[in-house]
């Protein structure tokens, strides 16, 4: 009994300070940008007076608009296009017989071995040689590309842990490939999707090198890229950086409070195989 309550009590000490480390980056940040322009906050300080002004005076002075618009094509391109891969990938992977399988699926575990910054540069000159430099294309393609090692992997590890008794049962009854992988194990799949789904709009909204390596034109970059404008030569307004990151994290936080559920369903998967 007394290991129990120590264990729960350990426990609940340990989520307290999980709770606590979480939420301290953003209060401070929160704190930051509600402090005048041009100051230098120290620590976590709210005014009886807080500069809410601060949050538009951010938007309008980083241009953030164009930035939203083109931050929201990347993801309207990426973002499908990785689950729709990764979901067809997966299931191959896991389920088909795939000539050279074993060769192929080394290939994506090397894609995600390889450090991200040793590829800008290579990239730059494989799409300048595309003569995609400065479009869309130049991001889309490379963010696609990059983020399919990972979803594959995550995709085919959801299809192993599907129920066999179902795909046999449906096999039975004579059910080719097709319709067993988009009228059972696709469903099943939801919650590894959705994560996939999450962790894919992280990656492509929070992109800044690339942004910054293959878009000369700053309307064209992504949502990250509005950072810069609050860092100058001489001098940095923290204040409106903080309400500019704010404001740039704002749209991930609101997905992942949505879809959380489905996030901590696939997170929850692997541990109860079995």
């Amino acid at each position: 009994m007394k290991t129990n309550k120590t264990t729960k009590t350990l426990g609940g000490v340990a989520l307290a300070l999980a709770i606590i480390f979480s939420v301290l980056p953003f209060l401070s940040m929160l704190s930051a940008a509600l402090q005048p322009q041009g100051s230098m906050p120290e620590g976590i300080q709210f005014s009886t007076h807080p500069h809410w002004e601060n949050f538009a005076a951010a938007w309008k002075i980083a241009n953030i608009t164009p930035l939203l618009r083109s931050s929201f094509i990347l993801v309207i391109c990426v973002v499908p296009a990785v689950i729709i891969f990764s979901a067809l990938a997966g299931y191959a992977f896991a389920q088909l017989k795939v000539p050279c399988a074993p060769v192929v699926y080394f290939l994506f575990l090397v894609g995600l071995t390889i450090p991200f910054e040793t590829l800008v540069t290579p990239l730059y000159y494989e799409i300048s040689g595309m003569g995609l430099l400065n479009t869309r294309l130049a991001l889309i393609l490379p963010l696609i590309g990059l983020n399919l090692p990972f979803g594959v992997l995550w995709m085919r590890s959801s299809y192993e842990q599907m129920p066999k008794d179902l795909i046999e049962a449906a096999s039975i009854d004579g059910a080719n490939q097709f319709k067993i992988f988009s009228r059972i194990q696709l469903p099943l799949a939801l919650p590894s999707l959705a994560s996939l789904g999450i962790l894919t709009f992280l990656s492509t909204w929070n992109q800044f090198l690339l942004a910054v390596v293959l878009e000369n034109d700053p309307n064209k970059r992504t949502m990250a890229g509005a950072l810069q404008a609050f860092v100058g030569q001489y001098q940095t307004d923290v204040v409106l950086l903080n309400a500019g990151a704010l404001l740039i994290m704002a749209p991930t936080l609101i997905l992942f409070i949505f879809l959380q559920r489905y996030f901590i369903r696939a997170m929850l998967a692997g541990s109860v195989k079995g």
